[in-house]
């Protein structure tokens, strides 16, 4: 199971960020960042929901508790949806 810091490295890694440029999002130093991502420290319930709002996953995800991410898909129709919904089974049924 993932700990905190391993799956914020993951998110951040995922997006192809830069710990400077999370920080400058999210209004932190870049030593927070490294702090939180090593496991020296974990983020408080603002920082964590600010890093869910961040990556487009929610807080449960983040702390381990839901194995599953959610796919942001604002701003597609109906029918594009449709086509990744199907996608996304073609993929499980294919393990």
């Amino acid at each position: 199971m993932y700990q905190i810091g391993e799956r914020l490295k993951a998110l951040r890694v995922k997006k192809s960020m830069t710990q400077k440029q999370v920080a400058s999002v999210l209004g932190l130093r870049v030593s927070s960042i490294s702090s939180y991502e090593s496991g020296d420290r974990k983020p408080s319930y603002g920082i964590l929901i600010k890093y869910a709002s961040l990556f487009h996953v929610s807080t449960d995800y983040i702390l381990g508790v839901e194995k599953k991410q959610s796919l942001d898909v604002s701003g597609l129709d109906d029918e594009q949806v449709l086509s990744l919904v199907t996608l996304i089974e073609k993929y499980r049924t294919n393990k």
